[in-house]
């Protein structure tokens, strides 16, 4: 079992960048994770995946090219870096992870058992 808490949300501008974390409390290496976000009345929807070796990366084509996701399982930390941010952007952004075989590669919440509390991005001038 793991469990993941998301920092580095915020309010920024448009154009802006922030990184976000997602540490969690064990062993990661077993582990594929993923970032989800939902805004206000709308459902949770994929962001971002990553395999357990950090080899495989799929990403929302909303944010294909603007953001990177990237994983230290030594340091059982995994990060989102979002820059080009845009007013769409705003939501809540979490981190999710689910015990996978190697390579796999996951796009549906449904698909995750682990979940973090979420950290807030708003992006507005």
């Amino acid at each position: 079992q793991v469990q993941l808490v998301e920092s580095g949300g915020g309010l920024v501008q448009p154009g802006g960048s922030l990184r976000l974390s997602c540490a969690a409390s064990g062993s990661i290496f077993s582990y594929t994770m993923g970032w989800f976000r939902q805004a206000p009345g709308k459902e949770r929807e994929f962001v971002a995946t990553i395999s357990r070796s950090g080899s495989i990366t799929n990403y929302a084509d909303s944010v294909k090219g603007r953001f990177t996701i990237t994983r230290d399982n030594r340091m059982s930390v995994v990060w989102l870096q979002m820059n080009s941010l845009k007013a769409e952007d705003t939501a809540v952004y979490y981190c999710a992870a689910v015990n996978a075989y190697y390579g796999a590669t996951y796009l549906r919440p449904n698909d995750y058992t682990y979940w973090g509390q979420g950290t807030q991005v708003t992006v507005s001038s």
